[in-house]
């Protein structure tokens, strides 16, 4: 061959990281140009060596040999069958996140067969049924947005949304929630906190009861005030006129309950799981759930109930 090194098949073999049966395999398929000599033994070039490093690449890549012939032989684009290729893989890759989301959750939470069969379907729902699961759950938590703007604000504060291409944590996470927002019983939870927080009068706008309580709270925490302390008596009444003042209703025994109440659901470790995968799945950055504060206000409100209710 013009003077140019020829190998042998063992040597090109060696070279090539492949056995010797591969690369007879190759020659004849036709994938390889090759010469022989008078003995009839095969000897390659340096043009069967590069085509050899480009064969054994696209077979890494998963493409059948058919495509690989039509690619070296150039019948085809390499990146036509690349671009293909990819869309294929993605595919893959997909499903390999779903499968390993449905097994992450099960293995950590020790789930049953029909738990896994229930986390296998919520994983697998198309981007419409995902759609009408999430607006299922917030028509039954938070109403017709068509309602009013406070049920379109907080479905929107709430809604979950899956991005095209979720990473496995993000996938976790929507199978978790997605099982979550099924529960009757964590939906009449939400459905509680929405109507608790709903204002009752025409008034200006106020601070939400459980940001009063993440905004007051915390300096009272860091001086070390005990929740049965004058001080804490303080917060107790603000807070409690402020939540009178939203509802629009006198602060009496009732009033008070009705705040013990909210701010118990508020506090609900369900309410609390959900946030932390809503921003997961939707990208956010992680909430932060003022647990302690509302656990200290909580004590404070059962020392200082109103003056004659005891």
């Amino acid at each position: 061959m013009n003077g140019e090194a020829l190998y042998s098949i063992g040597e090109l073999a060696r070279m090539s990281g492949l056995t010797v049966k591969t690369v007879r395999f190759y020659s004849e398929r036709g994938l390889l140009p090759v010469s022989r000599t008078a003995s009839g033994h095969r000897r390659y070039g340096a043009g069967a060596v590069a085509r050899l490093g480009l064969v054994r690449t696209l077979r890494d890549l998963g493409l059948d040999l058919a495509t690989v012939q039509k690619i070296v032989d150039r019948e085809v684009p390499a990146a036509e069958v690349a671009a293909v290729h990819a869309a294929a893989v993605a595919v893959q890759m997909r499903v390999l996140r779903l499968r390993h989301a449905v097994l992450s959750a099960a293995a950590r939470r020790g789930s049953t067969p029909e738990e896994m069969d229930l986390m296998h379907r919520l994983a697998r729902l198309s981007a419409a049924e995902r759609d009408t699961l999430v607006a299922d759950f917030l028509d039954s938590a938070f109403g017709d947005p068509a309602d009013g703007p406070l049920p379109r604000v907080v479905r929107r504060s709430l809604a979950p949304e899956l991005p095209d291409d979720p990473t496995s944590e993000q996938l976790e996470a929507w199978v978790e929630l997605a099982e979550l927002t099924q529960d009757p019983a964590f939906r009449s939870l939400m459905r509680g906190l929405f109507t608790g927080h709903a204002r009752q009068d025409t008034g200006p706008p106020r601070k939400h009861t459980v940001a009063l309580v993440a905004e007051t709270v915390p300096p009272l925490l860091a001086a070390g005030a005990a929740p049965d302390s004058p001080e804490a008596a303080e917060a107790v009444a603000a807070i409690s006129a402020a939540h009178a003042g939203f509802q629009g209703r006198p602060d009496d025994v009732g009033l008070r309950a009705h705040l013990a109440a909210y701010l118990s659901a508020a506090n609900d470790p369900r309410r609390e799981r959900y946030l932390v995968l809503l921003s997961i799945v939707n990208g956010w950055s992680p909430p932060d759930h003022p647990r302690r504060e509302i656990g200290w206000f909580l004590a404070a409100l059962g020392h200082h109930p109103l003056a004659g209710s005891e």
